[in-house]
């Protein structure tokens, strides 16, 4: 198709697409149009097949522009945009290309029309200035993988219900009725509560009666009265004196199995000792301890980049990314988005301002990734196939596997492009932390590093 074609960059990486078609192309396909309608054509007084061009137009002569308007369109469109030179003007999936007004169409003449539409952005990141990444400062120590042995412990743990005449302490599983009083001692309507169940010292209850309860036994009841500090992290309960029914209906102890190679052969077969699993634990340990530094460090250089190389996103970019975590929050919780919203709004919460609330790290994830994309491509990042063996054997060595077991994991196309990409990224990040500086961070516990947001 003989066509020409003007770009125009409009505001938030949007484009403005006038195309010019040749009106030999333009005649061709009326032609070929027409044909199509007298083949299939019914007109009374004329065999099908064989009604004359000038009757069909003036029976068909607005279809036949619109049918002739569109394939034009479409044909020239697919064509600019399935040109492999030119990606850079390449429509994002999000959003079908926009028509302001259907153009002028005249058989003899070029067609002209134009559409906008959203492209990737291109953002050239050269700010590097001032850059200052903090590294985390945490190790694994006997302390740390005391911890975790802790929580094996626990998860490996009996539990078993208490005699009459054992009180409640520390660590106990315990079940207990509750209500809220009044000043007169009577039950304030809808604060009871039947069957709740925490384990003392956790502080996972609404009232935190956790020490008050210490010492009580199964089927007693005890009234507590509990004035709250002005600062209290529950704004519900800052400041106020509440008093509070409980009733014991059932006491659960753990009984934490010993630290010892029967332990670590229930955790698993491969361990033979308890030895064997502590190794095992603190290469884990390591290996997610400098997957965790390493996200850390990521979004910190990234969060800079973001702020030092400012630039709008494409409005359907960022709706497709709310949209999807709104459907994954309906996946979350079992239903459909329209089932969802009405949850929200018996609730009293808006679908609009949810969304609303989640665009600033929307936005935020949504430019990293971008300038992580414009960096791959700006720097040519590629990796060989030795560089992705050697992949092969680190995953295999941090994840305690076998270089084979690695590699039939990754034969699926697709889990390879990721693990392409994976190593694409952090090659790049190799490279653009020799450009900035990295420095201590704060000391903290492994436990900590991993609540850190």
């Amino acid at each position: 198709m003989k066509l020409s074609k003007n770009y125009e960059k409009l505001e938030k990486s949007a484009v403005k697409l006038t195309v010019t078609v040749d009106k030999a192309d333009i005649e061709a396909t009326y032609k070929k149009v027409t044909a199509n309608y007298t083949k299939n054509a019914q007109i009374p007084g004329f065999r099908k097949g064989h009604v004359p061009a000038k009757v069909l137009e003036t029976k068909y002569g607005d279809a036949l522009k619109a049918d002739t308007l569109s394939e034009v369109i479409d044909a020239s469109l697919n064509e600019i945009f399935s040109d492999e030179k030119e990606t850079e003007y390449r429509p994002l999936p999000y959003a079908q290309p926009a028509m302001d007004k259907m153009p002028e169409f005249e058989l003899g003449k070029d067609l002209v029309y134009t559409v906008t539409y959203d492209i990737f952005p291109a953002v050239s990141v050269k700010n590097f200035s001032g850059i200052t990444v903090k590294e985390p400062q945490v190790s694994v120590g006997d302390a740390e993988l005391a911890e975790e042995l802790k929580g094996i412990q626990e998860r490996n743990a009996t539990v078993t219900d208490k005699t009459s005449s054992e009180g409640v302490a520390k660590d106990d599983i315990v079940t207990i009725n509750y209500s809220e009083l009044d000043d007169d001692g009577k039950e304030i309507a809808g604060s009871k509560r039947e069957g709740f169940v925490f384990t003392v010292g956790s502080g996972e209850n609404i009232y935190k009666i956790d020490d008050e309860i210490i010492g009580m036994k199964k089927d007693e009841t005890k009234e507590i009265t509990k004035t709250y500090k002005k600062d209290d992290a529950d704004k519900e309960l800052a400041g106020k004196t509440k008093k509070i029914s409980v009733t014991v209906k059932a006491i659960k102890v753990r009984d934490l199995p010993a630290l010892d190679d029967e332990l670590a052969q229930d955790v698993n077969s491969k361990y033979k000792t308890l030895d064997d699993l502590k190794a095992d634990l603190k290469r884990q340990m390591e290996t997610a301890l400098k997957r965790r530094v390493a996200e850390i460090k990521n979004n910190d250089l990234l969060t800079q980049l973001v702020e030092k190389n400012q630039f709008e996103l494409p409005e359907s970019m960022l709706q497709a990314e709310l949209d999807g975590r709104w459907r994954m929050m309906a996946q979350q919780f079992q239903t459909t988005t329209e089932q969802l919203e009405r949850m929200m709004a018996s609730s009293g919460q808006a679908k609009d301002a949810m969304l609303d609330s989640w665009k600033p790290d929307a936005e935020k994830m949504l430019k990293s990734r971008i300038i992580i994309e414009n960096l791959l491509k700006e720097r040519n990042i590629s990796v060989t196939p030795e560089e992705i063996e050697a992949q092969y054997a680190k995953i295999a060595e941090e994840g305690g596997m076998t270089v084979e077991e690695v590699k039939k994991h990754y034969e699926d196309p697709r889990s390879k492009e990721y693990l392409i990409d994976d190593a694409k990224e952090a090659k790049l990040y190799d490279e653009l932390y020799k450009e900035v500086k990295v420095s201590k961070g704060d000391k903290m516990t492994f436990a900590e590093l991993f609540r850190q947001r």
